[in-house]
């Protein structure tokens, strides 16, 4: 599968091809190459030629006005066996697997250039941590910025979300070829190595060839839980300390690990894997005791490591370096705990007290993963204290680099997990409360009445008792805060309070709850205010309140207001609701830290954390940021670790910047300046997606042309796509299945829809393109729907809507897209769509005919399964076996599922 042969067909492409950077080009000529010698080895006669053929006519479509190649494509596809046609699917489906690899390789390599060329001082402000904090001294003081550094706090939340399209197997296959595509760069590798390379990397190639793309059953809670772990291992554990340290670099400069660092530990990792009910019978409380308790176990599994490491590294005579009186008094408590542990580790370390008291501490870690109530430490602070008596034993000995090198890192490590790993955040609907209270009054007369409850009134119960249980074990941190989905009254979170009571047998026995609203809908957006002041009234939270100093968090969902409204006035809703919000937390003095539910296509918050963050109110993110991280994100993001470090300085150095005045002031001039153009996009963009969404029959069209039905049977989640058993309206479905569809149909709908007629309104290109330069929100909100529409293609797109039988519809659809295309243009002052995004806009433009190939045996799958002309079992196994590989294919094309 030769990636330069591919681009003769198009003049366009070719030049686009020769735009690429070269080292990008030749990885994904070569990974091209292995994939083709691969199907070549696996024996399946003329599988290369089909694979070549459809590919060479999808790019001459490109240039072909009158449709021909385009239709030769779709004839050839139509031709195919079942059996070919899946194993063509297959194949583009493994190539771009590859070519995301080699995307990734270059960002890496990229990254690699910049450190060695760039000085830090010299990079631009948002950039980088150093840079924003001495940007930020200018403005308010060193002393200033430096309280501010200390209070940046970073909270990622994993979410078991069905987005991410392909199974661990495959994910595993392909971070192995990543690792030896990072080989070649390499300069020190000689023939016989890259002879190795090549064998092996042909190797795994063919083993994810072999490997079925898809799963034979829906992952259970627990599956996802063991695939956020694998995250933990492959990245977390050590990336989050690396950002620590290479920030403390940045600060301290030469000065670095040999002094009390600057850096704080500002990341918390959140998850609400196993935890987030909402929707999904299979999470129960005894899933969420089971997994608190693996994660706690890899935890603590990875710090006993750790301690054990670096007391082993501290073989320092204490002749040279003799210990302070803390130290000995440790050790001496260490001798009353368990002479068996103090006598091993003497006897493995004589004269050197401070690896001794470290063999020491690592001994107390493993007797607290094995629950050893005599050794183990009862709570993370109490082994930080311990940490921070050796280290300052071995400053005060002027073992300063034995101080803050690995031992610091060590105690970044506990601050940032402690025992828990991640915090576990609880989830449910707020009906489902009120239905559980309700049941609890009258039990028989609620079953008498034919009322039917979501969840078992029981098993609601029951989940109050499972974090009453996780905080006596693993401490209050493990398990606190608990987010009422679809908060429209105060009175959703006091049922939280009472549901607790009820299930606990009084309020003395209720574990610590942080109850967090989650505003939904628009609706529920306009009216957190006074939704907020009403919930400040209550005795629990003003309790809480006090406890922590005044501090609370609110989250803001981004799918279903991008749902409800579309996605401009969402936009826009959203921005006011965090202004509003911000402003009431001001006003009853309250330290807020405003929690963003993004998801990772673009009609749910999607787009670089780091610009949306900038583009934030006044107040709204005060040094704190935390947002959920959802499917093939969460890969893309951490799954490589020096894009991991990137991703995490460029979320720190926004953060800071977001409080310095000059942004503040910027952001909310600019709101004020471009009021009147906000407002008339809000009502425009609104009455023209509903005018969409709300016509009679758009629910079943919306099934008919997109494969909605089939995202169900997609095994990628535990949690189901839909709320019941048809979709009738857009309540019944969920936000990620509704963007997920649109994706796979080449629409992409639901991130650009209704901007067009709603810059048209406006109409004035020069006050637009002023918002364009001067509003960052505006500009984020452009340039994100400029991506979506970039993976969007009107050809393909009118195929799907052919699936229909409302041209009405279909015509509202392309009307708009053809509208926001010109606008986006316009405003941009582009020719087309990402021209100065040269390498991304090139990327997107080279992957398109590929996703056209999938597009093209997708759409004889659905014609098979919409039809009707069939009713052979077998024929209609087949399609929805190809319509589930192509799902995956697309997914992988376009880089974003939901």
């Amino acid at each position: 599968m030769t990636h330069e042969a591919a681009v003769t067909g198009s003049h366009t492409r070719s030049a686009a091809m020769h735009e690429i950077p070269e080292e990008m080009r030749h990885d994904v000529g070569l990974l091209g190459e292995l994939l083709g010698q691969v199907l070549n080895e696996y024996g399946s006669e003329g599988l290369l030629q089909d694979v070549e053929k459809l590919r060479e006519l999808t790019i001459s479509a490109l240039d072909d006005p009158d449709g021909d190649a385009l239709a030769a494509a779709e004839e050839l596809v139509d031709s195919f066996s079942a059996y070919r046609a899946r194993e063509v699917a297959r194949a583009f489906t493994c190539y771009f697997l590859l070519a995301n690899l080699a995307e990734e390789q270059h960002r890496v390599r990229t990254l690699r250039s910049r450190d060695g060329e760039v000085p830090l001082t010299e990079q631009k402000p948002s950039d980088s941590v150093a840079s924003a904090l001495a940007h930020l001294s200018e403005e308010v003081g060193q002393r200033e910025a430096e309280r501010r550094l200390k209070e940046l706090r970073f909270q990622p939340v994993l979410t078991a979300h069905p987005t991410e399209a392909r199974r661990n197997a495959i994910t595993a296959s392909v971070r192995r070829i990543g690792e030896l595509l990072d080989e070649r760069d390499d300069p020190r590798m000689g023939t016989g190595a890259r002879a190795k390379n090549r064998r092996e990397m042909l190797e795994e190639i063919d083993n994810m060839w072999r490997t079925a793309q898809l799963r034979v059953s829906s992952p259970s809670p627990l599956d996802e839980v063991r695939t956020a772990l694998g995250h933990f291992d492959n990245s977390f554990s050590k990336t989050f300390t690396q950002a620590y340290r290479r920030m403390d670099d940045w600060l301290q400069g030469e000065g670095s690990g040999a002094g009390a660092p600057k850096a704080p530990a500002f990341i918390r990792l959140g998850s609400w894997i196993a935890g987030d009910r909402d929707g999904n019978p299979n999470v129960t409380a005894s899933i969420t005791r089971q997994a608190v308790a693996q994660a706690a176990d890899r935890v603590l599994s990875e710090l006993e490591t750790r301690s054990r490491g670096v007391g082993l590294s501290l073989t320092l005579d204490e002749r040279y370096t003799p210990p302070n009186e803390k130290l000995t008094a440790l050790w001496n408590r260490y001798r009353q705990l368990s002479e068996e542990l103090t006598t091993t580790a003497a006897e493995h370390s004589p004269r050197e007290p401070h690896r001794q008291v470290m063999l020491a501490i690592a001994g107390r870690v493993e007797a607290t993963r094995q629950r050893d109530a005599d050794l183990a430490y009862a709570v993370p602070q109490e082994l930080i204290e311990d940490l921070k008596i050796v280290q300052t034993s071995l400053a005060e000995a002027g073992a300063l680099r034995a101080a803050y090198g690995d031992l610091q890192e060590l105690i970044w490590q506990v601050e940032t997990f402690g025992f828990h790993l991640a915090e576990l955040e609880v989830r449910q609907h707020s009906a489902v409360h009120s239905q559980t209270l309700e049941w609890l009054e009258d039990p028989e007369g609620y079953e008498a009445a034919g009322k039917k409850m979501a969840v078992p009134g029981e098993e609601v119960l029951e989940t109050f008792r499972a974090i009453a249980s996780v905080q006596q074990r693993y401490g209050i941190d493990a398990a606190r805060r608990y987010i009422v989905s679809f908060t429209q009254s105060a009175q959703n979170l006091a049922d939280v309070y009472t549901l607790a009571e009820k299930a606990l047998g009084g309020p003395e026995n209720v574990p610590v709850l942080d109850v967090i609203p989650l505003f939904e809908t628009y609706d529920d957006l306009q009216n957190a205010p006074r939704i907020l002041d009403e919930i400040l009234q209550n005795p629990h939270l003003q309790a809480r309140l006090e406890q922590t100093g005044r501090r609370m968090e609110v989250m803001l969902g981004y799918s279903d207001s991008s749902k409800d409204v579309g996605p401009v006035a969402a936009t826009l809703a959203l921005y006011e609701a965090q202004e509003k919000i911000a402003a009431w937390a001001i006003e009853n003095e309250i330290t807020l830290t405003q929690f963003h539910g993004r998801g990772g296509a673009l009609g749910r918050g999607g787009g670089p954390a780091n610009r949306a963050i900038m583009a934030q109110p006044p107040h709204s993110v005060d040094l704190r940021f935390k947002v959920t991280e959802q499917g093939e994100v969460i890969s893309a993001r951490y799954g490589n670790p020096e894009i991991a470090l990137r991703h995490i300085e460029q979320v720190a150095a926004a953060t800071l910047m977001a409080s310095a005045p000059s942004t503040e002031k910027r952001n909310a001039e600019a709101a004020r300046r471009f009021a009147d153009l906000a407002r008339t996009m809000d009502d425009v963009s609104r009455e023209r997606f509903h005018g969409l969404v709300g016509a009679e029959g758009f629910a079943p069209w919306f099934a008919q042309v997109t494969p909605q039905d089939e995202v169900g049977l997609l095994a990628i989640g535990s949690r189901p796509a839909k709320r019941g058993l048809s979709v009738e309206s857009l309540e019944d479905l969920r936000a990620i299945p509704w963007n997920f569809a649109w994706g796979q149909a080449r629409i992409n709908l639901t991130g650009w829809y209704g901007l067009g007629t709603a810059l048209e309104a406006v109409g004035d290109v020069e006050l637009l393109r002023s918002a364009y330069a001067e509003w960052p929100l505006f500009r984020a909100l452009i340039d994100n729907i400029e991506m979506s529409l970039a993976k969007t293609d009107r050809r393909i797109a009118e195929r799907y809507l052919a699936l229909g039988d409302r041209e009405d519809l279909s015509a509202l659809v392309l009307e708009e897209l053809e509208l926001t295309t010109k606008w986006v243009l316009l405003i941009t002052d582009q020719q087309r769509l990402l021209e100065e995004h040269r390498v991304l806009g090139r990327a997107v433009q080279l992957r398109n005919p590929y996703v056209d190939a999938l597009s093209l045996l997708q759409l004889r799958a659905l014609r098979t399964l919409r039809s009707g002309e069939t009713s052979e079992e077998k024929a209609l196994d087949d399609a929805r076996n190809l319509l589930l590989i192509s799902l995956k294919g697309v997914a992988a094309g376009l880089q974003n599922t939901g």
